[in-house]
């Protein structure tokens, strides 16, 4: 069990920094997006409404779930990823510490706590994108209440 763990450790350590840039690619377009909101645009809810006043208040609650997605997914996986790769270097680490090799327990550690830091930065950006992006979608939402009320 001890070697198919260790296997893991690279694959982990990659989607960790791949989650990582992507927390921030997601913060990227977080920014630019409050920045059209303060001109009155980067509203894509309205902005598909308005296209296709058809749209159903399902289809509208599918579209907002959908544009969440990914950044939701990366701040709850993010976390976990943090943990397995906190865990798999401790097993090294404590049997160099038998062996009285400091050196190797010094770098299976900056290994497992660079790893879980990392990864409790990129939830912590995601996690917070989401959450206002979700009440963002909530006031298009209920804009958009507001236009049908208009039309009718």
């Amino acid at each position: 069990m001890y070697q198919i763990s260790q296997l893991f450790l690279l694959p982990t350590l990659a989607l960790i920094s791949g989650l990582f840039l992507y927390a921030f690619w997601v913060l990227g377009e977080f920014l630019l997006l409050a920045m059209y909101r303060k001109k009155g645009l980067g509203r894509p809810l309205v902005s598909d409404f308005r296209q296709n006043p058809a749209l159903t208040a399902d289809q509208l609650d599918l579209l907002a779930h959908k544009a969440l997605e990914n950044p939701r997914i990366a701040s709850r996986v993010t976390p976990m990823l943090g943990l397995v790769a906190t865990m798999i270097p401790m097993g090294p680490a404590l049997k160099s510490l038998s062996d009285g090799n400091l050196a190797q327990v010094s770098e299976n550690l900056t290994i497992a706590f660079s790893a879980v830091i990392l990864a409790l930065i990129a939830a912590s950006i995601t996690y917070w994108v989401v959450n206002v992006r979700r009440r963002w979608l909530a006031e298009e939402m209920l804009e958009i209440e507001t236009l049908r009320g208009a039309a009718a």
